[in-house]
Order: C-alpha cells, then sequence, then structure tokens
C-alpha cells in the first residue's frame, strides 16, 4: 500500500495533535488531577500512534504508545501526574517534533529511539502500578493455541502445488512459521490492525495463507485471532516480536510449521502451467490469490521498498494549507457564477466588429464587473485569513521552559488570538514574536529576589496581545519588568562607536532606543543560548518591513517595555496612490500616506545641509524621489513642489512627486529575483493599460 500519497495529511494532523498535546501538559502541570485534559492527551497519543504506525514511522509510533500506556494508568486511577511526569512528556513531545521535522525534511522520521525517553516513561509507569512489567494477558484456556505450531494452525489446508513453493523456500534457507495472532478484546478497529501486522510482517517475508481468509479479515469477519502460514528468513523472537509491537496485539504465537497436505480441498492451478511461471507468478496468479490479498501485496515485494524509505533524501512536497469554512467557498462560488454572467454580458454588448451597440448597456455591465471582482476579493481575502491563534499557541510551552532555564518565576498572558492575518504573514511572523518573547524573558524580567526588593510581585508577567486596527493588525509584546536604561544604551552605542559623542548628545531618548534594531547592538553583559549576541532585534524589524509592516518600541524604566508591531491585513490588493515621476508610474500605499502638501519652493529650509519643510509646527525631511529613484529630471521649473507627506511609526518623511495620477486599486506582484531589488521597492502592478508602474517601500525610504 503506497501510503505517500497520505503524506500531506499526516503532517498537517500531527501537527495538530502535537499542538494539543503541548497545550493539554501545560494545563495538567498546573492540576494534575484535571481529567479532561488527561483524556484529552490519550486520545491524542492514541491517534498519533495509529497515523504513524499506518504510514510506517515505527518509531513515532512506539514513543506515541508509551505515552499512550501512561495515560491508561493515570486515566484508570494507577498513578498520578507528578512533575517528574511533566517533564519526561516535554521532552517525549520534543522527540516526536524531531521526527515530524525529519519527516517534512525528508519523508523519514530517522534513526534516533530515544530509548532513554521511553525507558523513563516505562519505568514511571511500572513503578507507580507496582514494579515489574505485568505479564502480558495469556489467552483463554478454551483457545487452541500452541506456541511451536499447534492445533490452530492445522486448520490451514495446503494444497500439493503449495507444497512446491515450501520445499523452493526451504531451499533458500527460509522457515516456514505457522503463526497465530490474539487481538485484545479492547480492539475497535480490527481490520487495521491485522492490515498493520500483516504489513509489519511483508517488511520481513512473506504472508502464504490465512485463516479466516484474508478478505474475510479485511471485512473483520473474524474474531479476536487469525493464523497465517508465513516465509521468513528471520528468527521465531524477531517475528514474534514485530507482531506484538503492533499496537492492540494481546498475544502472537510463532513455531515451525509442519506441512500437513492431508484433506486439501484447494483447487490446483492448470497443470500445463510451467514451473519457472509458478515461481515468479504475478498476484493474481498465486495459488494463494484467493485466500488473501496479502500475499498479493508480497509478490512485489521485495523491489518495493517502503514508500518512506524510497523517497529518503528528496523533501516531500507538503502544501501549506488553510481550513476553509464551506459557506466561504459557497460564497466563491456563487461570485465566480456572477463573473461569467458579467462576462457574457460585456461579450454580447458589444457587435460582431467589436464596436459598442448600447454605450449605457455597457457601462452598465462594466459597473456590474468591477461590483462582482470587489466582492470576489474580499471573500477570497476572508477564505486566506487564518486566527494568529495558529502561531501564538506554541507560547506559553516556550515561556515555561525558559522559566526553568533562567530560573525565573513567570507567566504569559494571550489575548486576541482569534485575530485574524493572511495566511502569507502567518507564516513569516513567528519567528520575530519568538525574539520579542524571548527578549522580555532574558533582558525585560528581572530576576526573583530582585522584584520581591523592589516591591513588585515574585512572578513576573509577559503579555501578548493582538488586535485589529483599521486595515492593520496591532500586535504587542510587553512585560512588566525594568525597562530599558536609555543612559546604558547611550553609553554602549558610543563605545561600539554606532554613534558619536555629539550625536548621542543630540538625540531624544526614542532615537537611542531605536538603536537596539541596529544589527549585531546588544547590551547584554554576557551571552547566553537564550540571547545577548545582538541578533534577535534587527531580524524582527527586517522580517517585519519586508511584510509591509513597522515595529516601534515604548519603555518606562522600571515599569517594562513595549514591542508594538502594526501588520497590514493582507499582501495581495492594496489601495495605492498613483504618481509620476518623470515619464515613470510608481504606487505609493495608500495605509502610510498622511497628507498630500502643495509646497511653495520658498518654503524649504536645510538642516545639516538636509531639506525640510515646517509643516504646522512640524519639521518633516523632504525625500527627492527622482534623485534616489534616479529618474531623467523633466527639466521643467516649478515655483511649487508636490509632496506626499508618509508616516512610518511616529517618524514623518515628504516625498517630493512631480504628478499626482490619483487613487486606485492595485494588485502586488512579487518581483521575484529578477532583478536585484532594492528594499525601497515592495513589488509592482500591472495598470490597466499594461504598463507596469513600481511600489513604493516607505519604510525602507523612510
Amino acid at each position: 500500500m503506497d501510503v505517500s500519497q497520505y503524506l500531506e495529511i499526516f503532517i498537517d494532523e500531527t501537527k495538530e495533535h502535537l499542538q494539543t498535546l503541548s497545550d493539554q501538559f501545560m494545563v495538567i502541570e498546573q492540576e494534575p488531577e484535571n481529567m479532561d485534559a488527561i483524556n484529552e492527551i490519550f486520545r491524542a497519543a492514541h491517534s498519533l500512534k495509529g497515523m504513524a504506525g499506518t504510514m510506517g514511522y515505527k518509531r513515532m509510533q512506539r514513543l506515541t504508545h508509551d505515552m499512550e500506556n501512561v495515560f491508561q494508568e493515570v486515566r484508570s486511577g494507577n498513578m498520578t501526574v507528578k512533575p517528574e511526569l511533566v517533564d519526561v512528556l516535554f521532552r517525549g513531545l520534543d522527540a516526536l517534533e524531531k521526527y515530524l521535522d525529519n519527516i517534512l525534511e525528508t519523508s523519514d522520521e530517522g534513526t534516533e529511539d530515544n530509548e532513554e525517553i521511553i525507558n523513563t516513561l516505562n519505568r514511571i509507569a511500572n513503578g507507580e502500578t507496582g514494579g515489574a512489567d505485568a505479564p502480558k494477558e495469556q489467552p483463554k484456556e478454551s483457545e487452541p493455541a500452541k506456541s511451536e505450531g499447534g492445533a490452530r494452525y492445522q486448520e490451514i489446508h495446503i494444497s500439493d502445488y503449495e507444497k512446491n513453493t515450501f520445499d523452493k523456500a526451504k531451499e533458500q534457507g527460509q522457515n516456514v512459521l505457522g503463526v497465530t495472532v490474539y487481538l485484545q478484546e479492547t480492539c475497535i478497529l480490527k481490520a487495521a490492525r491485522a492490515f498493520l501486522v500483516f504489513k509489519a510482517l511483508e517488511e520481513l517475508g512473506e504472508v502464504i495463507k490465512a485463516v479466516p481468509e484474508v478478505q474475510d479479515i479485511e471485512d473483520e469477519k473474524f474474531d479476536m485471532d487469525f493464523s497465517l502460514v508465513y516465509f521468513t528468513k528471520e528468527s521465531i523472537e524477531k517475528v514474534k516480536s514485530v507482531i506484538e509491537n503492533v499496537s492492540e496485539v494481546k498475544e502472537a504465537f510463532v513455531g515451525p510449521y509442519d506441512v500437513d497436505t492431508s484433506g486439501a480441498q484447494e483447487s490446483e492451478p492448470k497443470a500445463e502451467e510451467p514451473e519457472e511461471s509458478k515461481e515468479e507468478a504475478k498476484p493474481e496468479q498465486k495459488p494463494a490469490a484467493k485466500t488473501g490479498q496479502a500475499a498479493a501485496k508480497t509478490a512485489e515485494k521485495p523491489e518495493q521498498a517502503k514508500p518512506a524509505a524510497a523517497k529518503k533524501g528528496s523533501k516531500p512536497a507538503v502544501g501549506r494549507t488553510v481550513r476553509v469554512d464551506i459557506e466561504k467557498l459557497d460564497v466563491l462560488m456563487n461570485l465566480v457564477s456572477e463573473l461569467i454572467i458579467a462576462k457574457n454580458g460585456l461579450v454580447s454588448s458589444s457587435s460582431a466588429e467589436g464596436e459598442i451597440k448600447d454605450n449605457a448597456g455597457f457601462n452598465e455591465q462594466i459597473e456590474y464587473l468591477e461590483s462582482v471582482t470587489t466582492s470576489l476579493h474580499e471573500s477570497v481575502m476572508k477564505v486566506r485569513m487564518v486566527p494568529i491563534e495558529s502561531v501564538v499557541n506554541r507560547f506559553p510551552r516556550m515561556i515555561r521552559d525558559l522559566s526553568k532555564k533562567l530560573n525565573k518565576k513567570m507567566e504569559l498572558h494571550m489575548s486576541g488570538e482569534e485575530t485574524e492575518l493572511d495566511r502569507t504573514v502567518i507564516d513569516e511572523i513567528g519567528d520575530p514574536l519568538q525574539h520579542l518573547l524571548r527578549n522580555s524573558a532574558d533582558h525585560g524580567l528581572e530576576e526573583n529576589d530582585e522584584r520581591i526588593a523592589l516591591g513588585k510581585e515574585e512572578v513576573g508577567n509577559i503579555y501578548l496581545d493582538a488586535y485589529q486596527d483599521g486595515n492593520n493588525v496591532n500586535i504587542e509584546v510587553r512585560d512588566d519588568g525594568a525597562g530599558i536604561n536609555i543612559e546604558k544604551v547611550r553609553n554602549k552605542a558610543i563605545e561600539k562607536g554606532t554613534i558619536t559623542q555629539e550625536q548621542a548628545e543630540a538625540m531624544t531618548d526614542k532615537e537611542i532606543v531605536d538603536l537596539l534594531f541596529k544589527p549585531s547592538f546588544s547590551t547584554a553583559e554576557k551571552i547566553t543560548d537564550v540571547s545577548g549576541r545582538g541578533v534577535g532585534l534587527d531580524v524582527v524589524k527586517t522580517k517585519i518591513e519586508g511584510l509591509g509592516g513597522n515595529i516601534e518600541c515604548k519603555t518606562a524604566l522600571g515599569e517594562g517595555s513595549s514591542f508594538i508591531i502594526r501588520l497590514p491585513l493582507t499582501l495581495a490588493i492594496i489601495q495605492a496612490l498613483m504618481v509620476e515621476l518623470g515619464m515613470e508610474k510608481y504606487a505609493i500605499p495608500l495605509g502610510s500616506i498622511q497628507t498630500i502638501e502643495d509646497v511653495p519652493i520658498s518654503d524649504i529650509k536645510y538642516v545639516q545641509t538636509k531639506e525640510v519643510i515646517n509643516l504646522r509646527g512640524s519639521v518633516i525631511p523632504l525625500i527627492r524621489l527622482d534623485q534616489i529613484l534616479d529618474v531623467e529630471p523633466t527639466g521643467v521649473e516649478v515655483e511649487n513642489l508636490t509632496v506626499v507627506i508618509v508616516k512610518k511609526g511616529d517618524k514623518f518623511a515628504g516625498l517630493v512627486v512631480d504628478n499626482l495620477i490619483g487613487q486606485q486599486e492595485i494588485v502586488i506582484k512579487s518581483i521575484g529575483s529578477y532583478i536585484n531589488c532594492s528594499k525601497m521597492i515592495g513589488g509592482a502592478t500591472i495598470l490597466g493599460d499594461g504598463e507596469i508602474a513600481l511600489i513604493l517601500e516607505v519604510n525602507a525610504l523612510v
């Protein structure tokens, strides 16, 4: 069975189950007797085990099986949740995430067995429930099973023709074994368990016959046991171990099988079939074909390696998915049908020669088309929106680990997880937020005894709030720690040569704080594995500005710091102001524009040789776009400049343009790697006449 087609589903669902485990482990650490959380953990581990088993990821299956065993004991009341158990569960979770990372990279889980974690889990389970491993439950007296190939196997009748295959197997040094498998009485999906047994066996040898027939086993037409005849070069112990490694198998009896052809009822193949063709029979010609699809599958066995192994080394094609409410898709379908109606209306409005028959009717159709496309755009945007929860739900675990590593007591408070952002933004925002939270935990919060001395609560608080603000989503990371020591930052900047003494004296506190966003700038006295290398805030700033957003920092000494990220709701379609520079056209995103001013040349002043204007009491620097973008000047002398005032955080700048074209809804197209694109260009758009206009990245310009 080729399971590679299910890999994408497996990865998506595994991520969900791992997140559930992480969330619930956090709950039981605080509330060890919370039965809802315990049941949720058991269900997630059970589902994960079944999925991993079906995909052939044995190590992942074994680890989740042992987690499940521990929680079965907790559910049964045989043991309680203790800190040691929670710690090892988190280590197990990390190991599962590592398996998933390997699967994402190579389609294979890797070779790490995590024996130490598994042994600890088993020791905890056994220690709480009375020491050594409890003996496996023996089959009932009435069940005719003998470990040395007993009565149960003798129900399998072998034909003379099949006896030939036995002889050949022995000549090739294979063992002919009889196997009886007993499933646990609590097993729900008997057929699935039986399938996993067959799949495990087929990797080590060949299943020849089964009782009941494999079709009946697949249809669940059997009790809790089934038997089979098996060829393999492996030992009895190895075969027994492989079978019993499948979850919900109670016991497996494996022994040498003595061929007994008496009373054989099987119909024999045609006499003229040559010996050679028998040996290399296709699945449908196999003598046991009627009695086993398992045998049919093994006919192709050897050259078809396990799908996961076959793809080893190549990265699986895993799509980035968004779960969509079916109602949203219905709205999209309706709008697409409206679009087709609008197109048909336009076609019928034009004559055979391509001239418009009815100008009024044609304009009406254009308006209708415009209305439909706007609605379609809004609907597609809604489909692309994903709650920010999918990013932030991993942070409580991270803060827990940091609390232990840094030996500081801290809590994370989150709000607004349901706030939605475009999927492309969601994919990119995780790392910046992680940097900011680590920054708060390491630099922001004081040591426990220091907080007590300052009269603060011993437990430090970190807040992560998300909320919508017009066309933006704001995400705020703040703490109630020491705040940023402005003087310390100023002195460090002078010491590193980032700024001169004179510049430092002229800079405002806000400008000093902004130095923290410079590459390789850190005020940490010592480098730890959490932070202090100066890699962090500059990466955060670069990433967020790359998403068309901005970040600012507010701080109060002794009270804490706050980092506010502003992000656009969507990246695909924006409102923009179209402007002309010489013979070229550019788009400036409307969200960055404050006002448009007509400024007389005589109003331009100079500060440190740079052009500025005084606009209603604010000094605003001018940016001559034609010089920065190397546009041919028009050569026309003008008395007044057209200046577009733009804002980044609390900084303003005036962009000097030649002409205004007007406001337009534009579709952003990535320039990609075709040209070495300056950071000042955020992409391109195609105008109605087919001309291309570049989109200015206001943050980079400011």
